[in-house]
Parts: structure tokens; C-alpha cells; sequence
């Protein structure tokens, strides 16, 4: 709607998503609605960001990310970003140390193990409650989650394309 109606086809220089309480990493990165809307844009060839604070409270201090921010801004002006491709910027929450620093790194092998309770409203009707916990199976020290938790921030290039190229030699061999 923003670029064909609002910029009636005019072409944004850059889409910048967010920044949004609580990180966007690993798994998370596809249920995001920060990230969704910088895919959007790559989508449509406009070199985009999503930024993420890895802190859900209400009163976070997001105060440490501004000058990390605009450097990324910065150069993604400056140097571009392959068709399709969008960053995934998350940064850890603000602590007494400052940041040591902007990392490249990939999406951790990490995700929600989800538990499901069955409850009962005030009038006796079943309802379902999601809970559960973020569960990092990688050891990587090259990845998103890894960054955060040693006060980085992370930068993932994000592709629209999800196909698994290197299972698709395999799937040729089946009887399909």
C-alpha cells in the first residue's frame, strides 16, 4: 500500500521496520510482523531492515541502539543490499557495559519448545494456554543468539527464498 498508493509508485530509498520490544532471532525471525514487513520490501527490491531489542518491558532503554542504528542505515544507503535480501538487526538489552559491537552472523538453530495447558474459563469452558521455552540447540559462535548474549549486536541477511537447495538433489531420486 506505502509504495504503490501512498508513494504512488515512487521507490523508497530505504524501508526501515521497527524497532520492536523483544528480539527477533532464530525461528523467530518467521513469525515476525518486524521482520514481515522488512521482506515486503525486499520483495519489492527496496533494501529494508527490521530492528529488534531483545527486552520486553515496557520501560526497556533503547538509548544504546541509536548510534549502531544509523551506521547500519548508513551503509545499507550507501552500499545496497542484494535483490530479496533484508537485514535482521537485534540487539541485546541495555546493560551497564555499552555494546562491544555490530556482528554478521547467521540465525541460530534455536526455538520455542511450546507446552499447551488446558483451562477452565469462569463458566466452565475449556480454553488453551501457549506457554513454553526458547531453547538454542546451537553452539555456534558465528550466530544471532550467540551475539546477544555476549552484548553484540547481530546483523542476519534474510532471504526471501526458502527453498532447501541442497535437498533438492535428493528429492530428484525419489519415485516422485
Amino acid at each position: 500500500m506505502g509504495k504503490h498508493l501512498v508513494l504512488k509508485d515512487r521507490k523508497p530509498d530505504l524501508v526501515v521496520s521497527g524497532i520492536n520490544h523483544g528480539s527477533n532471532t532464530a525461528i523467530s525471525i518467521l513469525y515476525s510482523g518486524t521482520m514481515s514487513a522488512a521482506m515486503e520490501a525486499a520483495i519489492e527490491g527496496i533494501p529494508a531492515i527490521g530492528f529488534s531489542l531483545a527486552n520486553y518491558h515496557p520501560e526497556a532503554d533503547f538509548s544504546h541502539t541509536v548510534e549502531a542504528i544509523q551506521t547500519i542505515a548508513r551503509q545499507v544507503l550507501e552500499k545496497g543490499l542484494p535483490k530479496h535480501v533484508a537485514l535482521n538487526v537485534n540487539f541485546p538489552a541495555k546493560s551497564d557495559e555499552p555494546l562491544k559491537g555490530i556482528k554478521v552472523c547467521r540465525q541460530a538453530d534455536a526455538r520455542y519448545m511450546e507446552s499447551f495447558q488446558q483451562r477452565e474459563d469462569p463458566y466452565g469452558r475449556p480454553y488453551y494456554w501457549l506457554d513454553g521455552d526458547f531453547v538454542n540447540f546451537d553452539e555456534g559462535t558465528d550466530t544471532d543468539e550467540w551475539a546477544l548474549a555476549n552484548n553484540y549486536a547481530s546483523v542476519v541477511p534474510c532471504k526471501c527464498d526458502l527453498t532447501a537447495y541442497s535437498t533438492m538433489e535428493a528429492l530428484k531420486s525419489w519415485d516422485l
